[in-house]
């Protein structure tokens, strides 16, 4: 089953430990959008970027991915569904949950190449079952989402909860599953369970950390599945694979299918990125995960750092584990904060596999920027992530940049400029972060970054 993968709080939802304002102080410009939101805005054709990382290195992601759980317990040999697969919503629909998920089976239609189709039959292979976020924290609290073999809805999964029916690694095919969603949450939330949870449900189980492209990942920076993930999905439903088959099985495969249906991938060199240790994932887990009390945390973080400088990682888990020592120390000690979060900033610079990662420290920073009264450096930081947090499908830190954006525009005296992106923002925010109270306290908060609108004194 599927545990909670929010381990790690988004950077845009840290914003406004840069400046921290009471509702006394909330800026009256910043209220003039008080009388009525714009309509939600939401994505149009999907645009992945393929995968830019070797066949070999896929390979090997492949079988990790395929025979290990999260928790690191083995599965010993492959599952999934043989066939035409059909998949039913049972439940309270959520206003964005029917068009998100037509968009998403379309693409497991045409980029995995899965027969998967909705069907109001009760007897579906897939049931996504649209509940409250309480009765899922009663049935598992620490999860936002998740997903259950062998079974068709939460009373069922209550009534053999402590059974071997819902244990993954006892599964030998998959002909029912189960896959749980919030319809209480921010449209984008229930958008990123039903890719994450469905991808689970038709594939791999695992996370691992050293993917820099993957939803399959707990740092949960992609939140829609990837080129890579689909490509994953697509291997993983190849005709050459079959139920019951062993990781070693499946290892003489899984390179000609990677050949055939991902040829670039041949011609990239192989990374070969080193696995991620069991005490640095958790020391992540600790420092960022729910929990831990604030000592604990900080200790973690550090220990997470200082195991990435031991191995001498130069990929984004090395930029993540300054990130979570940053992200600890913003309230208490902002000026080490600001360098960790320089520090990861530079080392999501390296590759442009981690130019998602970037953007999220990017609104960080510009934050920070704004909040000193630098408004080009705070303009340097969001321009060039806007798009990214587009091509990704990211809204809520889609709508946080702009909002930067607009702030940092005033600064410069471009207030007529600054009011149409603050209003662009906003039909974007509807969809990130859900409620109006939820946009409005994210816009109030972004505002109170500016010192032109702090209160005086």
């Amino acid at each position: 089953m599927r545990q909670y993968r929010k381990y790690i709080l988004p950077v845009y939802l840290l914003l406004g430990a840069c400046m921290p304002v009471s509702p006394s102080e909330t800026p009256t410009r910043a209220l003039a959008h008080e009388t009525q939101l714009p309509i939600m805005k939401s994505f149009a054709s999907p645009r992945p970027v393929a995968p830019q990382r070797s066949n070999s290195d896929i390979a090997r992601d492949f079988l990790d991915l395929s025979f290990s759980l999260e928790s690191g317990r083995t599965i010993p040999t492959l599952t999934r569904f043989e066939g035409p697969i059909s998949l039913r919503v049972t439940g309270t629909f959520s206003p964005t949950l029917q068009s998100d998920l037509s968009r998403l089976l379309a693409r497991l239609r045409n980029e995995a190449r899965i027969d998967i189709q909705q069907t109001n039959a009760p007897a579906a292979n897939i049931t996504i079952e649209s509940v409250s976020r309480a009765d899922i924290r009663r049935a598992l609290p620490m999860a936002a989402c998740f997903v259950v073999p062998n079974v068709s809805s939460l009373a069922e999964y209550r009534a053999n909860k402590r059974s071997q029916a819902v244990n993954w690694t006892k599964l030998r095919t998959r002909s029912r599953i189960a896959v749980f969603v919030p319809y209480d949450a921010p449209p984008q939330e229930v958008r990123d369970c039903l890719h994450e949870e469905l991808a689970q449900a038709l594939g791999p189980l695992n996370d691992l950390y050293r993917l820099p492209d993957s939803v399959f990942n707990d740092d949960n920076v992609h939140t829609v599945l990837t080129g890579f993930d689909m490509l994953i999905l697509r291997a993983y439903y190849d005709p050459a694979l079959r139920n019951g088959m062993s990781r070693r099985q499946v290892a003489r495969l899984i390179t000609p299918i990677l050949s055939r249906i991902n040829p670039a991938g041949d011609g990239i060199p192989s990374a070969r990125m080193a696995r991620t240790p069991r005490p640095w994932i958790n020391a992540v887990q600790t420092a960022l995960g729910p929990g831990a009390k604030a000592e604990a945390r900080h200790v973690a973080a550090v220990e997470a750092l200082n195991i990435a400088g031991a191995l001498r990682w130069s990929d984004h888990r090395r930029g993540f584990s300054h990130y979570a020592v940053a992200r600890l120390n913003q309230l208490s000690n902002p000026r080490l904060a600001e360098t960790e979060y320089r520090n990861a900033y530079a080392y999501f610079s390296r590759s442009s596999l981690f130019t998602l990662h970037r953007a999220f420290i990017a609104s960080q920073l510009a934050g920070m920027a704004i909040a000193a009264g630098d408004a080009n450096a705070a303009l340097q930081l969001v321009m060039p992530s806007i798009p990214v947090a587009q091509r990704a499908e990211n809204a809520a830190l889609l709508a946080t940049l702009l909002m930067l954006q607009a702030e940092a525009m005033e600064l410069q005296g471009r207030s007529a400029e600054a009011e149409r992106v603050r209003m662009d923002s906003l039909g974007w925010a509807r969809y990130g972060f859900g409620p109006e109270w939820a946009v409005r306290s994210k816009m109030r908060e972004i505002a109170a970054l500016n010192p032109q609108k702090r209160p005086r004194l």
